[in-house]
């Protein structure tokens, strides 16, 4: 059938699925496009009743209404695109029990469905309990995912204009890049606005440099004598009007999100107190992070119960963005083993006949799993466990792999502090070192007593 056809009827008989037992007898299945919304609930006897809806905000209310009057405990909704949010967000506080699933749960159920519509097959398999369900936070935390989400891609929309700012100049041969590590700190961007102003004196451009500059005045004035094209001195213009606005929405994306921070879970008086850096950790800022970062530590530590930010390679930037991915509720991981493979970051091995196929890492988009990636990759050199980690994982696997273990061990730590709200203890790499040589000679020792030997030192 076809699923644009009118003339479907509103009660067809249900197909079961042989030996499988119905686990959710008021499930509902629903069929999301971007014009209409099909749903099918299940009928009297062995028949199930569809019914197709419209996609403005009075056919989401005569949804809930519809389901409701069908005794409807739980829906379940394929995630197609965006169009399914304001669906799952009104039947959520409707009370209802929301299963979102990939296209990837429906195909991998062998059966055929090419003669009913897509939201009887998926209603069948949520009432046999063969759906799973994607994770999804906390509903109070989902506002400032989304704001999250929305900044790092403004972040991500600025980067190109920076580039251009460097092709410009390039063009004129003016080689800024060559005297400062970075064009758009304070120095670079007092010099490129002082050209678009008009200025092409190089010592007076480098008079502008900021005292903490590697380079002196000389240098910086030797790379700024070039040929001054309009073409690109209005490719320049243009080009930092553009950088100048997406900073200006940052700044107010993030008034945004501390506004929002102020309103989720909020302390009782006197609870919110003001809290002191991490001793272990050097004091370092983010240049695409947000300006006011003890404000959201504290707000993140209020939402999470510990100090995510204690962690070494987590700084408030990837804190958030972690906390606001996979939320506060641990419970929706049995073990931190489920919680890095939901993640990500643990090997998918296929094996046939008792046979590995494959042991590769699966390819995913997971936000919170790259976050933990990152963290990774700023401890290859620290003084810290996941230090020292990393450096003996890569000697054995190469660095590729060894950022993914590394990765997986931050997660775990993570995982545990979330779920039994214990803090952070830190170690050094020298004692880790040694930890780990304890570990590894009590067991040789217990495989030498094991095969009849005993060990003694040299």
């Amino acid at each position: 059938m076809s699923k644009s056809n009118p003339s479907i009827p509103n009660q067809v008989e249900v197909r079961k699925l042989a030996g499988v037992t119905q686990m959710q007898p008021h499930a509902a299945g629903v069929d999301i496009g971007a014009r209409e919304i099909w749903v099918c609930v299940p009928g009297p006897g062995n028949t199930q009743q569809v019914r197709r809806f419209g996609s403005y905000t009075v056919d989401l209310l005569a949804i809930a209404a519809w389901l409701r009057s069908h005794a409807i405990e739980t829906v379940a909704m394929e995630s197609t695109g965006i169009y399914w949010i304001p669906l799952f967000e009104l039947l959520e506080s409707r009370g209802f029990e929301c299963c979102l699933i990939s296209s990837r749960s429906i195909r991998r159920i062998p059966g055929r469905k090419s003669d009913i519509i897509d939201c009887q097959w998926i209603q069948t398999l949520h009432s046999h309990g063969l759906l799973e369900s994607s994770f999804r936070p906390e509903a109070d935390l989902v506002a400032l995912r989304t704001l999250l989400r929305h900044r790092s891609q403004l972040i991500e929309h600025r980067s190109p204009h920076i580039l251009h700012m460097q092709k410009a100049l390039l063009q004129m041969n003016i080689q800024l890049t060559q005297v400062l590590s970075d064009i758009t700190g304070q120095t670079g961007l007092n010099i490129i606005r002082a050209i678009v102003a008009g200025e092409r004196d190089p010592y007076k451009l480098a008079a502008l440099r900021n005292y903490r500059c590697k380079k002196s005045a000389d240098q910086i004035a030797k790379a700024l004598t070039g040929s001054w094209r309009e073409e690109h001195l209005f490719t320049l213009q243009q080009s930092l009007a553009l950088f100048d606005f997406y900073t200006q929405q940052i700044l107010s994306c993030d008034a945004e999100i501390e506004r929002l921070y102020r309103q989720t879970r909020p302390a009782a008086a006197g609870e919110d107190a003001e809290m002191p850096p991490p001793s272990h950790k050097r004091r370092s800022h983010s240049k695409n992070g947000p300006q006011n970062e003890h404000e959201i530590r504290r707000h993140l530590k209020r939402i999470a119960g510990v100090d995510l930010t204690a962690v070494d390679g987590l700084n408030v930037s990837l804190a958030q963005t972690i906390l606001m991915e996979c939320g506060t509720d641990m419970r929706k991981f049995p073990n931190s083993k489920h919680f890095c493979s939901w993640l990500g970051l643990a090997p998918r091995p296929e094996i046939s006949g008792g046979k590995v196929l494959r042991n590769r890492i699966a390819k995913t988009h997971n936000r919170a799993g790259q976050a933990f990636r990152r963290a990774a990759a700023s401890l290859t050199r620290a003084d810290c466990a996941f230090g020292a980690f990393y450096r003996r994982q890569k000697a054995r696997l190469g660095p590729a792999q060894a950022l993914v273990a590394t990765a997986h061990f931050i997660a775990r730590v993570v995982y545990r502090m979330l779920k039994s709200q214990v803090e952070y203890d830190p170690i050094s790499a020298q004692e880790y070192d040694a930890r780990y040589k304890e570990r590894q000679i009590a067991y040789l020792h217990k495989k030498a007593a094991k095969l009849g030997f005993k060990l003694s030192p040299v």
